[in-house]
């Protein structure tokens, strides 16, 4: 007797939990699909671009260089600051080119005085030349005598003018209007003709140019979606970001392009011009070029947080369908553009895309579709939304 009453304990112990969880299956059997968020896709027109690095390079460059020897003497300018063309910029000591000056100026007084002598020795022979006075050979050596005064006073007046330039030189003077950097020398230091050294540079960053360089495979395309491009809006504009991440507020223009591909690298270069009011840009920066590359007809930016990949690699998306079955699509990438892809194929106008509760979907499940509010429908809510009461003020 009391093995059959164990028994019967035991099989009530075993069947009491079945039986509790008949109305939880019957239970879950009644809840709604799971809800997940989608995005319905749209056919667009989409201007494709094209990121590229590159070096921000001065519009132009001049490098300050003595063209005389000489000790510096003073340094007119501040380093860092802006000097424009005609500027004085050092001083050399001028004291021998002085001296050279006067040297010259003497000589060519001299040649004048021998100018002046031998030009009335020859006119005073011709004049006797006439009157059978004096022989041919006389007249003829007092006019040669002319002729080589009157070029030893043009050889003095070019040795004048090339000492008066050398002094001049001793004024080193800006070539170019822009920004200078440092000074490679001081007051005191001795500079020479043939150094290589520059004193300093110059450089104009406004405008100033974005050298990028894109392989030959691309440049085909780009230059295919330069030419639509202008056909369609006449106007091809070309973005940059910096190496903070942020935007460069203005807009640049491609100016040139090298004609040839680099044999080892396989890339062209590629110049852009940008205005730099600001002189935000400085040459050397690192830099990327957001570039016109095209326009893909009929193609459609899905969330890049709802396309995944298959075991092949492929890139995919749950589509939800009319009935809110849940259904996978292989999709044709082109590129991404900011926080979305550009799709090709794949998908059609009016589908529903999963971005949230991917987790929750699988092929042939059934889901409940919300569709995702955009970022200015949810800062209207939230504006829109009552702010909580003041509890005293209630009080």
């Amino acid at each position: 007797m009391t093995y059959l009453l164990t028994h019967a304990r035991r099989a009530a112990l075993l069947i009491a939990p079945l039986l509790m969880s008949v109305p939880a299956l019957a239970q879950q059997g009644d809840m709604p699909p799971p809800a997940v968020t989608v995005v319905t896709v749209e056919a667009q027109d989409v201007d494709l671009t094209t990121t590229l690095p590159g070096r921000v390079v001065a519009s132009a460059e001049a490098e300050v260089r003595p063209q005389v020897a000489g000790i510096i003497t003073e340094r007119l300018f501040d380093e860092g600051g802006r000097v424009e063309e005609g500027d004085i910029l050092y001083k050399i000591d001028p004291a021998s080119y002085d001296a050279a000056v006067a040297q010259a100026k003497a000589a060519v007084a001299q040649a004048e005085a021998q100018v002046k002598a031998t030009s009335r020795e020859a006119d005073r022979l011709e004049t006797l030349s006439q009157r059978n006075v004096v022989s041919e050979q006389a007249l003829d050596t007092a006019v040669a005598d002319r002729d080589s005064a009157v070029a030893s006073l043009q050889a003095a007046q070019a040795q004048l003018q090339s000492a008066e330039i050398e002094q001049d030189r001793t004024v080193i003077r800006a070539r170019l209007s822009g920004e200078i950097g440092r000074s490679m020398v001081s007051p005191g230091a001795l500079v020479t003709a043939s150094q290589q050294a520059p004193l300093a540079t110059v450089r104009n960053i406004d405008p100033i140019y974005v050298d990028v360089t894109q392989s030959a495979a691309e440049i085909l395309d780009f230059r295919r979606g330069d030419r639509d491009a202008r056909a369609t809006t006449g106007v091809q504009e070309v973005k940059l970001t910096l190496a903070d991440g942020t935007t460069f507020e203005q807009s640049g223009q491609l100016t040139a392009a090298e004609p040839v591909v680099d044999p080892l690298t396989g890339v062209v270069v590629l110049r852009i011009t940008f205005a730099n009011p600001d002189k935000l840009l400085l040459p050397g920066m690192y830099v990327q070029a957001e570039m016109p590359s095209g326009q893909a007809k009929g193609a459609f930016l899905i969330p890049q947080e709802g396309v995944s990949r298959n075991r092949r690699g492929q890139p995919t998306a749950m589509v939800v369908g009319p009935d809110g079955t849940v259904e996978q699509r292989v999709l044709t990438v082109q590129q991404d553009l900011g926080l979305d892809w550009v799709v090709t194929g794949g998908v059609e106008s009016g589908d529903r895309i999963i971005v949230e509760g991917l987790q929750k979907a699988s092929p042939g499940a059934k889901v409940t579709p919300e569709e995702r509010q955009s970022a200015d429908a949810e800062g209207a809510a939230t504006d829109a939304a009552p702010a909580p009461a003041d509890p005293d003020t209630a009080e």
